[in-house]
């Protein structure tokens, strides 16, 4: 497949976000405290622009770019949909929280804007390491935008706590993305589910890389049973912070987890195999 500037249309609103987030910062620095309205309308206008781009691709035939790596069809658009129309409701929500706070300033509206890219990033991702990047990039942002009150002794802890549990986070998931590419030779999501059709459930170092892999996402979004950090990270972050980290990416979550499922679901379908557990045979009389 040849790289064509046709690819980047689909992704067009993630480069607009992207490259807004980096205008932001430049332009922040010319501006005047009295000023910083300009940075908050033009990450609006984004924001805005992002969704009608998103609005107009709904429908489009499924696409996968990039080998395979990115794909775009209408569960990553509607998430994606969700994902900026939350944003910008949430920074016109919190605009007199953030003044009031010293926290409207263009390093924060940058950050939103990095992790909502990061976000989108995580809802079309179709490769293990597509998903990673979207995911990383989404922690970093956060942990950024909890400690920006610096003078808060209770932002700084809750900073901490997360950026060291998301690291421990990380290090599980990689742990888990490797084992899965040992096993399967591909990190492609439908060439990983075949390869754990194939293997079976029986096989012990599938398991095992699951755990790891289910361990690490669910550290990362904070999901029961592993999720001991959320009290304290939503304690001591900003509110204006505390809605954005649960609100937007559990949408991006939602999207992931959807994605790795449709994805072993079809692969088993078209293989025809099922689970030794859960087979006709398995709950006959006799087996009861």
């Amino acid at each position: 497949m040849d790289l064509s500037s046709v690819q980047f249309l689909p992704l067009l609103p993630e480069i607009v976000i992207a490259l807004t987030g980096c205008a932001v910062l430049i332009i922040d620095l010319v501006l005047k405290r009295e000023d910083r309205h300009v940075v908050f309308l033009l990450t609006l206008a984004a924001l805005a622009a992002a969704a009608v781009m998103l609005v107009a691709d709904y429908g489009a035939a499924p696409r996968l770019l990039y080998f395979g790596t990115v794909a775009v069809d209408d569960l990553s658009t509607v998430i994606r949909v969700g994902v900026v129309s939350s944003t910008l409701l949430l920074l016109v929500y919190a605009r007199q929280y953030n003044r009031d706070r010293g926290l409207f300033t263009g390093e924060y509206f940058a950050l939103v804007l990095f992790g909502v890219t990061g976000m989108m990033v995580l809802a079309s991702g179709s490769h293990l390491l597509t998903l990673y990047v979207g995911l990383e990039l989404l922690s970093l942002c956060m942990y950024a935008l909890i400690a920006m009150q610096r003078d808060s002794g209770r932002a700084s802890e809750a900073a901490m706590k997360y950026f060291v549990l998301g690291a421990l986070a990380s290090g599980v998931l990689l742990y888990g993305m490797s084992l899965l590419y040992g096993l399967t030779g591909t990190l492609e999501l439908h060439g990983v589910a075949a390869g754990v059709v194939a293997l079976g459930p029986d096989s012990l170092p599938l398991t095992l890389a699951v755990v790891f892999v289910v361990v690490g996402l669910a550290f990362k979004l904070g999901a029961a049973p592993f999720h001991m950090w959320v009290p304290d990270v939503y304690h001591g972050s900003p509110t204006s912070a505390t809605i954005f980290i649960g609100s937007a990416p559990k949408l991006a979550a939602f999207a992931l987890v959807a994605r790795l499922w449709s994805r072993a679901w079809a692969s088993c379908r078209a293989t025809g195999r099922t689970c030794s557990r859960c087979s006709p045979s398995s709950r006959s009389p006799s087996a009861t």
